[in-house]
């Protein structure tokens, strides 16, 4: 048979619970100092901050002083205290002494037991088998992690927070004191009764301290000149929404974010300052994030304003929120198409009224300029250009690559988006778009003359070593350093709010930004970008209401250049030379130099390498001019007029009607000469409404009659005549303008203009 006392040494062994407490925590986050950002409650609704590795000496000294003096000296059991406590209690009849030490008053405190002979026994045995298991530290660390503090306060460090308002690092004596003598009567930190009770004790501990001269005379005065707390204080709320979110995900741990305290409270300040003066318009709620980009960190998470106040809009994180992107994805079209050569940086692209399967952007200014460059209409923003983009781009390869990016919200097809993709069609997270501008930068940061590239870890906000380490260094990046580089260099076009031109005040930053706003004015984006940081902004109402005027620059634009002066200056990125090419481009169209451009309109442009299989110039064209340039004429008919061959910059009509009213430089091809025929294969007139194979609807008069439509045709000389037809019959003539009023019949229709050169147009329509 196995001996007695063999099965007693493996009970004694085993007889310890591991972990120590089984009780739920509080979740606790601090920044990435460990300066306490904010805390929620545990499970049981009781304040208990996770163990400490280490409780401060002041503490220590006082719990020591007042609970078990010769803690340092026994082995969880004073026999002496024992035998003291066994003849006080014999003498009177009753327990008026425990004998407990803290190594039992910390087994007690995890067992919750009744308070019996029979549980002061297992105390002891387990009291001595804890003095095995860990240190005198460990110990102490323990039962101040765990000792009741008061109402629903456990454990210094929340004590320390809820009476005292700081860390425990700070603890005054007098503060120590209190929180020493607190538990032996935890009833007594109730602050509308027995406070003088508690007092005396606390002093009785200080002037124990003061005789062994363990504190002076100076301290001892000092300390029991100190009051008690009025009140418990409430815990700091500094980035509530991450302390919540960490809470979800991390619960009852003791987190280290990787925010700055410093940089979060200036940006909360920023935002709630902001807020006052929004929310006279109605625009109740704000969201900012402020990206480390050489340390892949989050520094500020700012997930709504006004965290405190019981309102719902309030508490939602609107990082982490789904809300109508607006035109802050058109950046990552931009750039993908230098990547794969489909656009030059100053390509010319159209800006004229479309109308695409009934899809009809416009632009937010609701005018067009025909024809604009490509990094110019990403600066303001043109919605028409993009969404012809997205079209020769395709849909579903820029959702793609959406998603590739990190965009997580696009829950529906590429087809169910379409091309509104591009204006907002989709919802996106502050966080995601952030991240996705994170890429671009961190693209052109890594870049160096091997063309590699490194894999970065996501995002983070928990703080941990490798939070910048970099992996495999033979990724593929979704943006390259190249389109990236130029794609940022574009951005720092948009007009910023202050309508200061900033390249002539020296001490302002560059910055890459673009806005957003979305349909009805219900968001307001802005993502701002230099080598350092990533800030993005969002403002609106959580409740999706919207309001007139808040777009991204009035806005979330205002807000993002306060919170970038409120950062470091940084340097601007180096141009990523290895990942460019130098070519020859078109000076008025952007397109790579085709042998009809002259040497006058030549430019030296930095270009993805794949932009040298883009498209060449098909806008400058070799014409034949009469010697005075008055006139188009052939060899055959130029007669005394002469002839000069030259190049002429050449849009189709639609894009010259508008172009030419914003570039009052631009020049028209001249009329033909009388004497020669009219048959180039330059185009003379082009329809602007209605828009070729599209159904239109008749409007209503006030009456309930049917209304007219508005043909409108763009001719390349509008004081020639021109004579309008619809299904062959004569409906009307116009000159100088050509716009003509009818009232078709419902149905399918072909509309013809003639010229009085006999040049010919048709389209198809369908009227509902």
């Amino acid at each position: 048979m196995i001996p007695s006392c063999f099965i007693l040494l493996i009970w004694y062994i085993l007889s310890l619970p591991s972990p120590l407490f089984d009780v739920p925590y509080s979740t606790v986050v601090s920044d990435r100092d460990n300066e306490l950002l904010g805390a929620r409650i545990a499970d049981d609704q009781q304040w208990r901050f996770p163990p400490s590795d280490s409780i401060p000496d002041k503490y220590k000294t006082c719990l020591i002083e007042f609970e078990d003096q010769h803690f340092r000296y026994h082995w969880g059991v004073n026999l002496l205290s024992v035998a003291r406590a066994a003849k006080q209690n014999v003498a009177k009849g009753r327990i008026v002494s425990g004998a407990s030490t803290i190594t039992m008053q910390t087994i007690r405190l995890s067992r919750k037991e009744s308070r019996t002979f029979g549980e002061k026994l297992i105390e002891v045995i387990l009291a001595t088998r804890l003095e095995f298991s860990c240190s005198k530290d460990e110990i102490l660390n323990l039962y101040a992690s765990h000792a009741p503090m008061g109402g629903n306060v456990v454990g210094i460090e929340a004590a320390s927070w809820r009476y005292f308002g700081h860390d425990i690092k700070y603890l005054s004596w007098a503060e120590a004191a209190t929180l020493a003598v607190l538990p032996n009567s935890p009833s007594l930190m109730h602050f509308g009764k027995n406070r003088d009770k508690l007092l005396t004790k606390r002093n009785k501990l200080l002037e124990q301290l003061y005789s062994k001269g363990i504190i002076d005379k100076i301290d001892y005065e000092l300390a029991t000149s100190e009051l008690l707390p009025p009140h418990p204080l409430a815990l700091p709320q500094t980035a509530p929404h991450l302390v919540t979110k960490l809470y979800k995900e991390e619960g009852g741990k003791h987190i280290i974010s990787t925010i700055d305290k410093y940089q979060q409270e200036r940006t909360e300040s920023i935002l709630t300052r902001w807020n006052a003066e929004f929310a006279q318009n109605g625009v109740n709620n704000i969201a900012a994030l402020v990206i480390d980009i050489e340390k892949n960190e989050v520094i500020a998470y700012c997930g709504n304003v006004h965290f405190e106040k019981s309102i719902s809009a309030n508490q939602v994180d609107v990082i982490q929120a789904p809300r109508s992107t607006g035109s802050i994805l058109k950046p990552f079209l931009y750039c993908a198409m230098l990547q794969e050569g489909q656009l030059l940086p100053n390509q010319l692209l159209a800006d004229v009224p479309i109308n695409l399967n009934g899809f009809a952007p416009k632009n937010f200014s609701l005018q067009y300029d025909g024809a604009a460059p490509a990094s110019e209409a990403l600066a303001r923003s043109l919605n028409v250009p993009f969404v012809v983009s997205l079209r020769n781009y395709s849909v579903p390869k820029f959702y793609n690559l959406l998603k590739e990016a990190g965009m997580t919200t696009l829950s529906r097809s590429a087809d169910n988006y379409g091309l509104s993709l591009i204006l907002g069609g989709a919802e996106g997270k502050l966080w995601d778009i952030s991240c996705m501008y994170l890429q671009m930068a961190q693209s052109v940061n890594d870049f160096n003359d091997d063309g590699r590239y490194y894999q970065h870890k996501p995002l983070a906000y928990i703080l941990k070593d490798d939070n910048n380490e970099k992996g495999d260094r033979n990724r593929q990046p979704i943006f390259t350093a190249g389109a990236s580089w130029l794609t940022l260099e574009a951005l720092t076009n948009v007009n910023r709010p202050e309508e200061i031109d900033w390249r002539s005040i020296p001490s302002m930053q560059k910055i890459a930004w673009k806005t957003g706003t979305s349909f009805g004015f219900r968001d307001g984006w802005a993502v701002g970008v230099n080598p350092k940081y990533v800030v993005g902004v969002w403002v609106g109402n959580s409740d999706g209401e919207g309001r007139p005027g808040l777009t991204g620059a009035r806005t979330a634009g205002m807000v993002l250049f306060d919170i970038f002066n409120s950062l470091p200056q940084s340097r601007w990125f180096a141009q990523p030379t290895d990942d460019l090419v130098q070519a020859e481009t078109c000076r008025e169209s952007g397109c790579l130099k085709s042998i009809n451009c002259p040497e006058s309109s030549a430019d030296t442009t930095w270009i993805p390498k794949k932009g040298l299989d883009a498209a060449v110039c098909a806008y400058h064209k070799l014409v034949h001019l009469s010697e005075d340039m008055q006139y188009q004429v052939y060899e055959d008919c130029a007669g005394s007029r002469g002839i000069v061959h030259t190049s002429w910059f050449i849009l189709p009509p639609s894009w010259e009607w508008y172009y030419k009213e914003q570039h009052p430089v631009y020049r028209a091809l001249p009329p033909y000469s009388p004497e020669c025929r009219k048959d180039s294969n330059v185009k003379l007139m082009e329809f602007i409404y209605p828009f070729p194979n599209t159904t239109v609807n008749l409007p209503k008069q006030l009456d309930g009659s049917e209304g007219q439509i508005v043909f409108e045709l763009a001719h390349r000389s509008p004081h020639n005549r021109v004579f309008w037809h619809l299904d062959n019959e004569f409906i009307g003539e116009t000159k100088d303008f050509h716009k003509k009023e009818y009232t078709p019949s419902k149905g399918e229709h072909r509309l013809t203009v003639v010229d009085e050169t006999g040049a010919s147009l048709s389209i198809k329509f369908s009227v509902k």
